[in-house]
């Protein structure tokens, strides 16, 4: 009687690090960080000086007080300017995301999946198109045998 041998760790190892989407998935992140770094730059070269010319520069400057007073670290000071520094920079990366990759992929996969039925509908009526030759060519092969044998 032969017994199944379990597969090692490293051997399930191999084979977890060998399927594509763990490697798509690594590319991604690799790229979401460098991407991550050109919104940043944008936040911060573009974004965080339009809100200059009204305030300060620098978002996480801005910040609001709980406690009656507020001087350098004391105090209960609520740093609501980086959490919106955070947020643009969250918006902007959807934005790009979506603008830039989910909707023309979601563009060409809809005109591939159009070409497709297009495809299928076009086989389907030269299908018919054709079964409805043959039954003719049947029908006047019937007929040219039937009045062949009603001369006879």
């Amino acid at each position: 009687m032969s017994e199944k041998k379990e597969p090692s760790i490293v051997q399930g190892f191999k084979a977890f690090l060998m399927r594509g989407n763990v490697v798509d998935l690594a590319v991604a992140v690799v790229i979401g960080a460098a991407f991550t770094n050109i919104v940043n730059s944008v936040v911060k070269g573009i974004i965080n000086p339009l809100v200059g010319a009204i305030g300060t520069q620098n978002l996480d400057h801005y910040s609001s007080c709980l406690s009656s007073s507020c001087t350098g670290t004391d105090g209960i000071q609520l740093m609501w300017g980086s959490v919106l520094g955070a947020t643009l920079s969250f918006v902007i990366t959807a934005a790009v995301v979506y603008f830039l990759m989910v909707l023309p992929m979601a563009r060409y996969l809809a005109r591939v999946e159009a070409r497709r039925k297009a495809r299928e509908g076009t086989r389907e009526v030269i299908e018919v198109t054709e079964l409805e030759v043959l039954k003719e060519i049947r029908d006047a092969l019937l007929a040219q045998r039937s009045s062949d044998h009603d001369r006879r």
